[in-house]
């Protein structure tokens, strides 16, 4: 039996909302390493996006290679196997590729391919051993797939366009039918992928992670051959299963990414192969370093947010801002207010949390409560400056402009209107 910990989407140098995040990646690093050695994992699965960037900065290199040679150094046996996501340069990546494969460590960014431009399976599939050098599984480690980066299709296939679904659809199934050709019996087959997969659950508000081609990259489940024992996915951040299967999963990002996962408790996945079968998974949560907060809780008026902000607890000498709560402010506003940020930034002065954004709402017209009938290019056309500006500002704020504010837009159309006449 193998234990085999699959991870994915660590962003090495993200920063979030201007605050670098360093101390929390080298928290989950140094995490893992004890978490390997404790779980005796024989080979770690790490399913692209290891940078945020495709230029990392020289810090986030020198963490990543750090925590590669401490895990190898803590244990000898590990194997680790990473792809390249969309996030990551697939040359860069690879660079090190002779001098890491000393330490165990295969990086697959580009897809090979021979001089007749056939894609060498043979690169992409990699043999996992035991603690007694047993052959125990192959391992698909597919990275993120661009055009052309997947096998042509043949001349008289009856697919009526070659589109990039069919494309990744090839790979998966012409690379697990080489697997089977190369697997003996009580060997599994397990495949890597950096995706997006039909029906995967998106975080609300994370803005990096996104649909990569508008959406036409989606991958259904029925695409991964069902011999495959696991699938270990990356690219979406919130650790799920696929079409309700158990064996393909995202394993998710160990770092909160958006305030939508307040609540939410981030992940590794841990499998066990026995025989050549799936035998187990286990979900392990990674610790919080720094928390999330929406304060308050649901959006409220100016002054009574002002009033949760003052409980916050006080910053202390001496204490690590790293652990400091990222704080979203909400608030239920009738109209802007643009003098709201600095009396939150005054409330926030002395507290230990780090302010992110402020996040207003607006509360609903009853005008707006009946649906509205999209403007036609001749009833924009109709529109006089005033209506536009009232329309625009009623469809964002939710509530009718002031008639301060309709005076002093008129004005200045009428003073511009003076100016451009003489």
């Amino acid at each position: 039996m193998i234990h085999i910990l699959h991870t994915a989407d660590w962003h090495l140098g993200q920063s979030f909302f201007g605050y670098e995040r360093d101390e929390e990646h080298e928290a989950f690093l140094t995490w893992l390493i004890h978490l390997i050695s404790e779980k005796e994992v024989d080979a770690l699965l790490v399913s692209g996006d290891i940078f945020d960037v495709a230029n990392p900065s020289a810090a986030s290199q020198r963490r990543f290679f750090r925590f590669l040679k401490e895990a190898n150094r803590r244990n000898p046996h590990l194997q680790i196997i990473l792809t390249a996501g969309n996030h990551d340069s697939a040359a860069r990546l690879e660079a090190p590729v002779p001098l890491l494969e000393e330490l165990n460590t295969h990086i697959v960014g580009i897809v090979p391919k021979d001089k007749t431009k056939q894609v060498d399976f043979a690169s992409l599939l990699l043999p996992i051993w035991n603690r007694e050098l047993k052959r125990e599984a192959w391992c698909m480690a597919v990275p993120f797939l661009r055009q052309g980066d997947y096998p042509q299709a043949e001349e008289n296939a009856s697919e009526e366009v070659d589109t990039y679904l069919s494309g990744v659809r090839r790979m998966y199934s012409r690379l697990y039918e080489y697997a089977v050709s190369r697997k003996e019996n009580g060997e599994a087959i397990l495949a890597m992928g950096h995706l997006h997969a039909s029906g995967a659950e998106l975080s609300d508000d994370d803005r990096s992670e996104r649909t990569i081609m508008g959406g036409l990259e989606s991958l259904p489940a029925s695409a991964f051959p069902e011999g495959i024992a696991y699938v270990a996915l990356g690219h979406i951040h919130k650790a799920q299963c696929i079409a309700g299967k158990e064996h393909i999963r995202y394993s998710g990002s160990p770092l909160p990414m958006s305030f939508s996962e307040t609540n939410y408790r981030h992940q590794v996945v841990l499998i066990s192969i026995d025989d050549g079968k799936l035998h187990d998974i286990k979900t392990i949560p990674v610790p919080l370093w720094a928390e999330l907060k929406r304060v308050p809780s649901k959006p409220l008026p100016p002054d009574e947010v002002l009033q949760a902000l003052h409980g916050l607890p006080e910053a202390e000498d001496g204490s690590d801002k790293s652990r400091w709560p990222y704080v979203e402010v909400q608030v239920l506003l009738h109209e802007p207010a643009p003098a709201f940020r600095h009396k939150v930034e005054e409330a926030l002065q002395h507290k230990a949390v780090r302010l992110t954004s402020i996040l207003p709402s607006y509360p609903q017209a009853e005008q707006d409560k009946a649906e509205k009938q999209p403007l036609t290019f001749e009833g924009l056309q109709k529109l006089n400056p005033l209506d536009m500006l009232k329309r625009s500002y009623e469809n964002k704020y939710h509530t009718e402009i002031s008639e301060d504010l309709e005076t002093l837009f008129t004005d200045v159309m009428r003073e511009a209107y003076e100016n451009r006449s003489n």
